[in-house]
């Protein structure tokens, strides 16, 4: 019975969180709603898209999104309205402009930045366990032990 019940739970999953009620009757307007809806963050889960998300929140974006295609608005017309509305954060992919740029290379330079402490480190303790001393060069050897004989 166990496997059962796990099997539908893995197949309701793709049902996502849209009502019925909130479905239009246009299939092409319907399908234009669910391809936008997959690139808008919900505002109280933050890591799911509206389309995927059950908070009341979500469902109100939905329903925003819907009226604002039936109303004649473009794909980016009304994207752009809920990014006025609710800023870049409600965008899953904020475009990579402005302040922005920030963001997207805070990742790849605080990870150049943790190799450089890491390399730093490693060179540090190899030369501690050397015991900071470098080995002598052939011709350094032969002078000592002509100072050492005298």
């Amino acid at each position: 019975m166990k496997p059962l019940v796990l099997f539908m739970m893995l197949f309701a999953a793709p049902l996502w969180a849209v009502q019925p009620d909130e479905i239009l009757d246009d299939p092409v307007l319907e399908q234009r709603a669910r391809d936008l809806s997959k690139g808008l963050r919900c505002l109280v889960c933050q890591n799911e898209s509206i389309d995927e998300s059950e908070a009341t929140l979500a469902r109100d974006l939905r329903l925003l999104l819907r009226e604002r295609l039936v109303a004649g608005d473009s794909d980016e017309q009304a994207v752009d309205f809920i990014v006025a509305r609710y800023g870049e954060f409600v965008l899953l992919n904020p475009p990579v402009t402005g302040a922005n740029w920030l963001l997207w290379g805070a990742g790849p330079l605080m990870l150049l930045l943790a190799g450089g402490l890491g390399m730093s480190y490693l060179r540090r303790r190899s030369v501690a366990q050397t015991g900071g001393e470098v080995p002598l060069t052939q011709d350094e050897q032969t002078r000592l032990n002509e100072i050492l004989r005298r």
